[in-house]
């Protein structure tokens, strides 16, 4: 072989890997799937039981319900909002439902109610938003202290336990032998990202968070996609207070604070955007579990508890940066031969 031939053989062979890199990163997730197996591995080795089953099944468990809400608020970031009241929600449904049962109602229409109690606190957002033309931000905050306000007065500050015996199926039973809140989480999950990805109505999102004039004049109800967006997201945060209830056996209206703005992180550093358009929920399911990798092996770890927060700050935003990174290198055209 020549010289000539064996340099365009070089050549060649850097076109295909710099290629084979390329079309990787044009999968959003694959640097952040990259990200989790490497602080994955990285923590086993410093912990030496980080992969355990029952840490991995602990860390599972954990984030089961912040899974069925992200679906929400991956919504509401596509279309170009977000929902800060997804916390005060969560404790909402929670609370409403427990104190149905409580009140002898059945399991299934307790859980209903609540589940519907969070229901008409997105329906809120949403209209609010639309008709009356508030600020996502200042709606769904508002929506934040309301909806915890609710749950404050209706159990006057006290959480709710002795409930009834099954209704602690949904959050601690199991099927097949996995929990049954691992398997709710995964259904949502799924089903979510399949309607995100080849659903038409739910494509409209896209378009909204994208350019919601340009949807308008091209005939999408713009109103009606983001009352509906606000309405799952509700709907979603009180699904997985009910289940957090069930797990737990005691309802809190304290719990959930601070659960959006960890739900707005984990999709960000899973692709989605403040302005709009992009995102997909494997993306932020992706970005929970590296949060929660995070989270868990800093306990593990032993890490003081002041220090967690600053931790987490430094990683997000390297998160943030990586991600940024790679969006422009994915950009760039692919080297052609000559």
């Amino acid at each position: 072989m020549s010289k000539v031939d064996a340099a365009a053989t070089g050549r060649a062979g850097y076109d295909g890997v710099a290629g084979f890199l390329q079309r990787m990163l044009r999968f959003r997730e694959f640097t952040l799937i990259v990200m989790i197996v490497l602080v994955g591995l990285l923590l086993e080795w410093q912990t030496g039981r980080f992969l355990s089953s029952a840490n991995i099944n602990a860390i599972l468990m954990g984030f089961s319900a912040s899974a069925i809400m992200m679906v929400g608020m991956t919504a509401a970031l596509v279309s170009g909002g977000f929902d800060l009241s997804v916390g005060s929600v969560f404790a909402m449904g929670g609370v409403t439902t427990a104190v149905a049962l409580r009140g002898g109602l059945p399991i299934w229409l307790a859980v209903l109610i609540g589940v519907g109690a969070g229901a008409l606190a997105g329906l809120t957002n949403g209209l609010l938003i639309t008709k009356a033309g508030i600020n996502p931000f200042i709606t769904t905050l508002g929506m934040m202290s309301i909806a915890r306000g609710v749950g404050l007065a209706i159990t006057e500050g006290s959480p709710i336990a002795s409930l009834p015996q099954d209704f602690f199926v949904l959050g601690q039973g199991k099927t097949l032998g996995v929990a049954n809140l691992i398997l709710i989480a995964l259904f949502v999950v799924f089903v979510g990202d399949v309607l995100m990805r080849r659903s038409a109505l739910f494509r409209n999102i896209y378009y909204v968070g994208g350019n919601p004039d340009a949807a308008r004049l091209s005939g999408i109800n713009v109103d009606r996609i983001t009352i509906g967006v606000y309405a799952l997201s509700g709907l979603l945060a009180a699904l997985a207070g009910v289940l957090s209830v069930s797990r737990f056996t005691v309802a809190d209206p304290g719990s959930g604070t601070g659960e959006e703005l960890r739900l707005i992180a984990a999709c960000i550093i899973g692709g989605a955007s403040l302005k709009g358009g992009k995102g997909t929920v494997l993306g932020g399911l992706l970005g929970l579990i590296f949060v929660g990798f995070i989270n868990n092996g800093m306990v593990l770890l032993r890490v003081p508890v002041y220090w967690q927060n600053l931790a987490m700050g430094i990683i997000l935003l390297l998160a943030v940066g990586f991600d940024t990174f790679s969006q422009r290198f994915q950009a760039r055209p692919t080297r052609r031969k000559a």
